[in-house]
């Protein structure tokens, strides 16, 4: 399902703001290698982080706090643009306000991570806005459930990794069973999560990480077990 954006009068003067602002900074040798390290997932303008992020708060200096429909409007809008500092601007906008944001947003953030995705975009999508979503709405665990048996890798791995952030908090039963139902993929992206997932929890509970995985060994990967037990 393709998403349009709404009309936001705050993202016309966001868009405005920032393509003029991040063009001015491009720097074409940068953006190959860039390039080349994303493995051409897409263009890039060629601006380092430090320097973006000073840029993005140029580019929102004095402006108001947005609602979430301008929310919806300055992501879909970032993400129709071609060059990956965009989004990277929209995921750094919506972290900063996803307690704007109500259940009804999962929906684009399903849209923002199966939309040319790649880790750079995805992980942070999981990790704090489906994670944040999930967190302050906890019924929407039951889309979780449905993402972790999506046939999009990016929407399971989505799913394994929104609760990387929950510490104490954490659903074991969900994590645990999460890994377990995706512990055959065949995917590096989905082993990798299923070991990232599990490490970040270990730092919490290394008595459940390692009793799990002792239980578990058999079921998964060899790099979702040494990711798993990396620093225990």
């Amino acid at each position: 399902m393709t998403l349009a954006p709404p009309p936001s009068a705050l993202a016309d003067t966001v868009l405005e703001r920032l393509t003029v602002e991040y063009a001015t900074a491009a720097d074409p040798v940068r953006a190959e290698r860039s390039v080349a390290y994303m493995k051409g997932v897409a263009p890039f303008l060629g601006i380092p982080t430090p320097e973006r992020r000073a840029l993005s708060r140029r580019v929102v200096a004095s402006l108001p706090r947005p609602d979430e429909r301008d929310c919806v409007a300055i992501a879909l809008r970032c993400w129709e643009l071609p060059e990956r500092e965009y989004r990277y601007f929209a995921v750094d906008y919506l972290r900063r306000h996803v307690g704007r944001l109500s259940s009804g947003f999962l929906p684009v953030v399903r849209h923002l991570v199966a939309t040319d995705p790649w880790w750079d975009t995805v992980d942070l999508l999981a990790a704090h806005l489906a994670g944040g979503l999930v967190a302050a709405d906890r019924p929407l665990v039951k889309e979780m459930d449905i993402w972790i048996e999506d046939e999009n890798l990016w929407i399971a791995r989505t799913a394994l990794l929104h609760q990387l952030a929950y510490k104490e908090a954490t659903d074991t039963g969900r994590l645990f069973g999460y890994c377990l139902r995706q512990s055959g993929h065949p995917d590096f992206f989905i082993r990798k999560a299923i070991g990232w997932c599990l490490r970040e929890y270990a730092k919490t509970d290394p008595a459940a990480v390692q009793d799990f995985v002792a239980g578990a060994r058999d079921r998964l990967s060899p790099l979702s077990v040494r990711e798993a037990l990396k620093h225990l």
